[in-house]
């Protein structure tokens, strides 16, 4: 299938279902979730399409949409979208949310691919027929009058409505904010409708962008001390920011390239200000970790944390170090891919005397925390051999090494280590069948460069593959199945939850990956953060303790998924 008949493909289904998500297609299309993205990204281009987390929908949401509408929702779309984002990450699976008839609530509707369980209400038309494409959400459309442009319900039937639920968390925007008079709207039963979402909601969380700080509208429906978070732009003042945060409120700043997450701050002993730089926010592990990160910084009282994304690129990562400096930050937590870019790093956080905490990539005089690479290797290695022992009794024609070249010595010890395992296994490989193949740390980098190297095979030889990563083992899978490879073996490292389905799955050629546990890494870099800041002594080193999933075991460790 060449690219243009997979894009009639995508258009095709996303006419049929009204939404398309991305592991979907690329199992039902034979193609990597790389060359899915790429599609989805090119036909948005041609306005064919918008995407969202996870997959895409149609161009506006629904060709329906009203024109009044499509105008205010690309309107400062990029600045709407990335509060959207950032907004999104405080709804956690099997949560009641609301969203009230805003622009940027609707954008937010776009980022709740991956949300299990959740049940969204909203009196906006077009946001319920958005998230009513996706069958995993509930959605209730609140009764009422129409109102006047078309685009939403209000009035006493919906307020009515309100009163008999139990929202966990309301996400509200607002036409004016000050101070002094809180929240404001411009319509009289807008107002009241709101109003009656606070008193059915525990959380209020409020999206204002700061062009409405300071504006004046027609009724106050909540004051500020009704409201549990405050999502914003970087335009906000800093005396405003200082104001909010001695107000009991936790912020949400998001700029061009990082994102502010500030605590309310009821003294200044004791309370810091933490960088973090993530990996990839396309990546599921760094996301797993960033958001076990968030939960841990939340259950603080201590802690600000700056986000900003790598995006994998060490000058990306170099560019991003002195952004933090300038933040101010009292310590790094630094999740990049590059060995040499983290030279570079350390000689400028240690010349602002800024401690370090490198993630999973050592960097030199930084605190190391993450994955003990050769334990985690070897575990993999092993379980690799036990199976082609059983299966082809010890006997292989090939080993395909999946590595990450950037990465340096220490993490490539997990490719060390999968190798160690494996030979004590089924006995020493012989230099002639050990193919060794840049991973890039991302399924699509794999497939493309595993492929060609496979198409110089036997479809019929045993094969087995050591990867760096969960990422380089999704790329594989695409390579061997679309050459129609019978005889091969993989394990990964990370167990991600994008791999656990092939996991569960028998007839998958995964045999497992050893676990990470991304979900937890979060807690223990909080906990070595502030004992750095405090003065307390750390080994050079802290590792996460690792388990080797399989189908046999992968219900005892993730019985939910």
């Amino acid at each position: 299938m060449n690219t243009y008949e997979r894009q009639q493909l995508i258009l095709q289904r996303l006419k049929e279902h009204g939404k398309v998500i991305v592991t979907e297609l690329a199992q039902s299309l034979d193609a990597s979730e790389g060359t899915i993205r790429n599609d989805l990204t090119a036909l948005e281009e041609q306005r064919l399409l918008t995407r969202i987390r996870g997959g895409a929908i149609p161009f506006n949401g629904s060709n329906m949409m009203l024109p009044l509408f499509d105008s205010r929702v690309h309107r400062n779309a990029e600045s709407k979208k990335k509060m959207a984002r950032w907004a999104s990450e405080l709804v956690a699976d099997g949560d009641v949310i609301l969203l009230d008839a805003s622009t940027t609530a609707y954008h937010m509707a776009t980022f709740l691919a991956d949300r299990q369980d959740i049940t969204i209400v909203t009196n906006h038309i077009e946001t319920a027929r958005l998230l009513n494409s996706d069958p995993t959400k509930r959605v209730i459309l609140l009764g009422g009058h129409l109102r006047a442009d078309g685009l939403a319900v209000t009035g006493d039937i919906a307020q009515d409505i309100l009163k008999g639920l139990r929202i966990h968390r309301a996400f509200i925007s607002c036409v004016g904010f000050s101070m002094e008079t809180g929240l404001m709207e411009a319509d009289l039963e807008e107002a009241n409708l709101k109003r009656q979402v606070l008193q059915s909601s525990s959380e209020v969380v409020a999206l204002v962008d700061s062009s409405k700080f300071g504006r004046v509208g027609l009724k106050s429906f909540a004051a500020v001390s009704d409201i549990t978070h405050l999502v914003t732009d970087d335009g906000i003042s800093p005396e405003m920011m200082q104001t909010l945060r001695h107000s009991n409120i936790a912020l949400t700043i998001c700029g061009e390239s990082s994102v502010q997450s500030l605590m309310p701050q009821y003294h200044t002993n004791g309370h810091y200000r933490i960088g973090f730089a993530n990996l990839s926010e396309e990546l599921a592990f760094s996301i797993d970790v960033r958001r076990g990160l968030e939960r841990a910084a939340k259950a603080s009282d201590k802690l600000d944390i700056i986000y900003v994304d790598n995006n994998l690129d060490g000058e990306n990562a170099i560019r991003l170090a002195d952004e933090l400096i300038n933040r101010g930050v009292d310590l790094v937590i630094e999740y990049q891919i590059d060995e040499l870019a983290g030279n570079v790093l350390m000689n400028k956080f240690k010349q602002h005397q800024i401690p370090v905490i490198a993630v999973d990539i050592p960097m030199v005089g930084a605190t190391y925390f993450g994955v003990d690479n050769f334990t985690a290797g070897s575990m993999a290695g092993r379980a690799l051999g036990q199976w082609i022992r059983a299966h082809w009794d010890s006997r292989v024609d090939y080993v395909v090494v999946m590595e990450e070249r950037r990465a340096g010595p220490l993490p490539g010890a997990r490719i060390q280590g999968q190798l160690s395992g494996l030979e004590e296994m089924i006995g020493t490989i012989p230099d002639d069948a050990l193919i060794f193949v840049d991973s890039g740390n991302a399924a699509q980098t794999s497939y493309t460069h595993v492929l060609p190297v496979l198409s110089q095979l036997s479809p019929i030889s045993r094969v087995a593959f050591v990867c760096f990563n969960d990422d380089a083992v999704i790329g594989v899978l695409q390579a061997v199945r679309e050459l129609g490879f019978a005889n091969t073996a993989i394990v990964g490292q990370g167990a991600d939850r994008q791999i656990r389905a092939e996991i569960r799955d028998p007839h998958s050629p995964v045999i497992g990956s050893t676990a990470f546990f991304p979900e937890l890494y979060g807690q223990r870099l909080i906990e070595i953060a502030l004992r750095i800041l405090s003065g307390a002594p750390l080994p050079p080193a802290v590792y996460m303790e690792h388990h080797f999933i399989d189908g046999q075991n992968i219900a005892e460790f993730y019985p939910d998924g």
